[in-house]
């Protein structure tokens, strides 16, 4: 009696990490730093300040304009430092807004023409969702509705990406179609939001690998070694569950 309750204690906890362990790789996971989204953070308290300050406002949008002028064209960041040279307050946060939800965009884009890529894929979702997070507020605050719509299509399109799994435990089919629809949803909510005329402007990434040189390997599923411990902890408890067994023999 005593023999079976450990080892069904030892196996239940087995159980249990590997179940966790798929959990934890099958969410957003750390998105990393979204640094335009960062700037925007940084930028807004600056021309918050009475009265704003624009020399510094300006200094923090120069830390990302190679990004945004690589992936979204020149014209974003001509139009913005012009609002902050003139003083243009409104003007400037309103075309910061559009950057965002640019931005957003261009992740979703990237990731529906290299959708078979998920790890990648998983990750430029995050920094979508974590950009769209800094613009939530104030969708929230216009259409609280709407906001929680937007808010679920990001949890379908994560779970659209599907999951490869860990040696054929945890796979799950991956939607693409289904992902489609909440990238369409997402983008027209925000550009019909934020009143912007078109998306188009700049260019979006071509390949989903963009962000390979930043990419974070302890997020990387698919490299073994990010599951060494737990299959420490693993082997560790079977040896445990054997010894049990023996012992009780």
């Amino acid at each position: 009696m005593k023999k079976t309750f450990i080892t069904s204690l030892l196996l239940g906890l087995l159980l249990n990490i590997m179940l966790s362990s798929q959990a934890a790789a099958y969410s957003y996971g750390d998105p990393s730093e979204e640094k335009i989204a960062e700037a925007y953070k940084e930028i807004m308290i600056k021309l918050d300040e009475n009265p704003p300050n624009y020399s510094e406002s300006k200094k923090i949008y120069e830390t990302v304009k190679e990004e945004v002028d690589q992936h979204m064209g020149e014209k974003p960041s001509k139009v913005i430092l012009q609002n902050l040279d003139e003083k243009e307050k409104e003007q400037a946060i309103e075309n910061l807004d559009e950057l965002l939800v640019l931005n957003i965009a261009r992740r979703l884009e990237s990731i529906d023409k290299n959708f078979s890529e998920y790890d990648t894929s998983k990750r430029l979702l995050a920094k979508g969702f974590a950009t769209y997070k800094t613009l939530s507020p104030k969708v929230e605050g216009e259409n609280s509705e709407l906001d929680q719509k937007i808010r679920t299509q990001f949890d379908q399109a994560l779970e659209s990406l599907g999951n490869p799994g860990l040696f054929g435990v945890g796979t799950k089919e991956s939607d693409q179609e289904a992902y489609k629809q909440s990238k369409q949803f997402i983008v027209d909510s925000l550009q019909k939001e934020f009143n912007i005329k078109s998306l188009e402007v700049g260019h979006f990434a071509e390949s989903a690998t963009e962000e390979a040189s930043q990419k974070q390997e302890w997020t990387d599923i698919s490299n073994l070694k990010n599951w060494l411990p737990i299959i420490i902890i693993a082997g560790v408890l079977a040896a445990a569950i054997i010894y049990a067994v023996r012992k009780r023999k």
